[in-house]
């Protein structure tokens, strides 16, 4: 039986796997802050649930999910509404719920999978990767910086591709994911219904370990998807972004002047020089910290975003205008010092999003 809360987020039960399909294919499955409410209760119920033995998510369309819904923050900013707080808030709380979910979590990242449709998938426990897969966190090119738990997982990528990743918002395809660990299986895209099948049919539910009962579905289908490009880059990407800043990366790439270094810089450079020295700053700091320090740090980052200037002209360039010619304020690296940095990472006035427990703004309210 298909029970839906919205038309955007369905849920069904097949066999003792909890289904959800996010729904909006037009938007690429932008993700609402309804849509994550919804999946938030679905995933407590589904927990507790003894019926339940896994959770399989997947995106309709051409995309896992492309993003958050930031055109509405971007209106929602200007209209001075608290939407900007409370979405991001909820978003983190859903992020956290993903990545301590004490059943497989298996995220089927077909198509593209990119800033809030990472958080929903790059924390779960099984991360199906296909041909069709495009991977980024591409938030710096809007005024941003890569959150929904970038502070955890891209500082733990091998070596400074998080780093790389973050600054130039590089695409990732199947083998790229599965080099870096993002990914743990690579399935081709015509077989997944056969193993959305299977994994209703594996009884998990009954299974010593069904974690391991997941890993070995997913091993029945997984593919080797080739060389990742990646790999052949990385000695690069060490040696530039490898460094005590951002200039310094840039120092680097001018230095080697060949055509990917000169190319590499040049989409750096058209980024927000504030979202990328954050974005730097943010990586160095999520290094040491557990994931759920980075989430609170990154409500701290997001509000300070939702404060500012480059976000909503990021997003005016990109989406609502769509001119391509953000007016950065700084327009320049140089003219972003450490205290300007530093006011990222200050508590927003609010307080700080805290874990113990993890609660909604509707459920704190009520």
């Amino acid at each position: 039986m298909v029970e839906a809360n919205s038309s955007d987020i369905l849920f069904e039960c097949r066999g003792d796997v909890g289904e959800v399909t996010l729904n909006r294919p037009e938007a690429l499955n932008a993700v609402t802050l309804e849509m994550l409410r919804s999946l938030d209760d679905r995933l407590i119920a589904w927990a507790s649930d003894n019926a339940i033995g896994a959770v399989v998510i997947s995106g309709e369309g051409r995309a896992f999910a492309a993003g958050g819904d930031i055109r509405r923050l971007y209106e929602a900013g200007k209209a001075g509404d608290s939407y900007t707080s409370t979405f991001f808030w909820d978003e983190y709380v859903t992020d956290w719920r993903i990545f301590h979910y004490p059943k497989p979590y298996v995220a089927i990242m077909d198509g593209v999978t990119m800033g809030g449709g990472v958080g929903l998938s790059v924390h779960g426990t099984h991360r199906v990767v296909t041909e069709n897969t495009v991977f980024a966190m591409p938030e710096t090119g809007i005024g941003f910086f890569p959150d929904v738990g970038g502070t955890y997982f891209l500082p733990r990528l091998p070596g400074r591709i998080g780093v790389y990743m973050a600054l130039t918002g590089a695409r990732l395809r199947a083998a790229d994911c599965l080099y870096t660990g993002i990914a743990t299986h690579h399935v081709p895209a015509d077989r997944l219904g056969d193993l959305k099948r299977s994994l209703a049919d594996a009884k998990l539910a009954g299974a010593v370990d069904p974690h391991d009962r997941v890993g070995e579905v997913l091993g029945e289908f997984a593919t080797d998807p080739g060389e990742a490009p990646i790999a052949v880059l990385r000695e690069r990407i060490d040696t530039v972004f490898d460094a005590e800043g951002v200039e310094e990366v840039t120092v680097k790439l001018r230095a080697a002047g060949d055509e990917w270094a000169e190319k590499t810089l040049a989409g750096i450079l058209d980024r927000s020089p504030t979202a990328l020295k954050v974005a730097f700053e943010q990586i160095r700091r999520g290094a040491q910290l557990s994931f759920d320090e980075c989430l609170t740090l990154e409500y701290r980052i997001s509000q300070a975003f939702m404060r500012g200037h480059d976000f909503f002209e990021g997003v005016r360039a990109t989406i609502v205008d769509k001119d391509g010619q953000p007016k950065w304020r700084p327009d320049r690296l140089e003219a972003v010092g450490p205290a300007d940095v530093q006011r990222y990472f200050e508590p927003p006035p609010e307080g700080d999003l805290r874990f113990d427990p993890p609660r909604r703004r509707d459920q704190i309210e009520t």
